[in-house]
């Protein structure tokens, strides 16, 4: 079983162990198959921490706080997402959120400027950025358009 759903996707130990007890296989017999598949190297946490960040990073564009909670929804130990996240650089972080934005821009173009500050901090929110850095970026691409009135709307991280 644990064989099969590996070869669909990586998974955690903690996702194999789970499938395992929904099938009621006894929690000993289930201990000893995940160890044993964690020496061969079949199951590595770390490897699939590491992968799920870079991945969900560059195809999604979410920041630290987001891929931290995916990792630990995924069963993935604290010390682990932790190890993860901190590969991914702030200035990565930045210039995901700096693309992000530029859509957004695009997109609300012609809308109130604080309403279109709001959309697109909300955007970046619901992908993990800190609210402190999701407006500065967002101001200085008002600045940069050359919006006059610049919207102060205050922002708690």
């Amino acid at each position: 079983m644990c064989l099969r759903l590996l070869s669909f996707s990586p998974r955690t130990r903690a996702q194999l162990a789970d499938a395992l007890r929904r099938k009621g296989v006894d929690d000993e017999v289930a201990e000893q198959v995940l160890g044993r598949y964690t020496e061969v190297g079949l199951i590595d946490d770390e490897a699939f921490a590491r992968a799920w960040v870079q991945s969900r990073h560059n195809g999604r564009g979410l920041a630290r706080r987001a891929l931290a909670a995916e990792l630990r929804q995924r069963g993935v130990a604290d010390e682990t997402v932790k190890d993860a996240v901190e590969e991914l650089a702030p200035e990565q972080e930045e210039s995901a959120a700096r693309e992000l934005i530029a859509k957004r821009m695009a997109a609300t173009r012609g809308l109130d400027p604080t309403k279109r500050t709001r959309r697109i901090v909300g955007v970046l929110a619901r992908k993990g950025y800190p609210g402190s850095l999701s407006y500065r970026l967002v101001r200085e691409a008002l600045e940069a358009e050359g919006t006059e009135e610049l919207p102060d709307i205050p922002v708690d991280d």
